[in-house]
């Protein structure tokens, strides 16, 4: 299925819809017992979650008969879901809140993502910013564009190419096992300096608008990544696995690594990865 320009817009209206109704209002509102943690203290879950995904769900498989939604919590209760997404005609992958410690904890940093994809390849995409009211958007072979609400958009491009020693880089360690983590932690000071926001909406959109120049992360479930890897790649970025093979959406683990060239991406592998 292809998307064009309008219907991207349409989606992104309603990911802005939904956070508006059922994000904002509790942002910094939760009530007791209205934040919950999953499978550790640092994978956490909301009241605001859980609505913004039934909402968003809903209006997805209203609009499109017979897509599967593949959201974030659906699959926390119920991991079968995530098995339907490879053999899917047309499937959504849906992030309600993506940062979910910031929300919780008060922090203006946190975002709504989604991405489509069809017979198993990655399409269009979108990550919205709550607090900014923008949206990030991606389409495969098309560009990648920041959109405000009344049509307003600004192209994405990645940073130019630097040296190691000049880039900044978002390096996300916390999922990453011992001693891979020791070593890839001691090597960061070989890179001009890093971001960790706690939430991939807002470091792929850096990295995607030439704010950062590149982003690592080790854990890969579909709703976390392929909104951000459809972004930074129709921004001109190249991005892959750890071992080098392609990322795609059946992948939850291997690592991704993605830099402003296919140069970069190498010279960065060596600096934080290789023996």
């Amino acid at each position: 299925m292809r998307f064009s320009s309008s219907l991207a817009t349409d989606i992104a209206v309603l990911l802005r819809d939904a956070a508006q109704a059922e994000i904002k209002p509790r942002f910094r509102r939760l009530a007791s017992g209205a934040i919950r943690t999953k499978t550790s203290i640092t994978d956490l879950v909301t009241d605001a979650d859980e609505a913004a995904e039934r909402r968003i769900t809903a209006e997805l498989t209203s609009r499109f008969p017979g897509c599967v939604v593949v959201g974030e919590e659906a699959t926390a209760a119920d991991p079968a879901i995530l098995s339907r997404l490879s053999g899917a005609d047309l499937a959504f992958v849906v992030d309600p809140v993506d940062g979910t410690a910031n929300f919780a904890a008060g922090v203006p940093l946190f975002g709504c993502m989604a991405a489509a994809v069809a017979q198993g390849e990655v399409v269009a995409s979108w990550i919205y910013d709550p607090m900014g009211d923008d949206t990030a958007i991606a389409l495969r072979g098309e560009g990648a564009w920041i959109e405000a609400p009344d049509g307003h958009r600004t192209d994405l491009h990645v940073a130019p190419a630097v040296p190691v020693e000049q880039m900044i880089a978002g390096i996300s360690w916390t999922y990453i096992a011992e001693p891979w983590k020791s070593r890839l932690t001691a090597r960061m000071p070989r890179l001009a300096g890093g971001v960790h926001f706690r939430c991939a909406a807002h470091e792929y959109r850096l990295v995607a608008s030439g704010g950062a120049h590149a982003v690592l992360y080790n854990r890969l479930m579909p709703w976390d990544h392929l909104p951000g890897w459809l972004l930074h790649q129709e921004a001109g970025g190249y991005s892959a696995r750890f071992d080098g093979s392609p990322y795609r959406p059946e992948h939850t683990g291997g690592g991704l690594l993605a830099a402003p060239d296919r140069d970069s991406w190498m010279a960065l592998k060596a600096a934080l990865l290789d023996d």
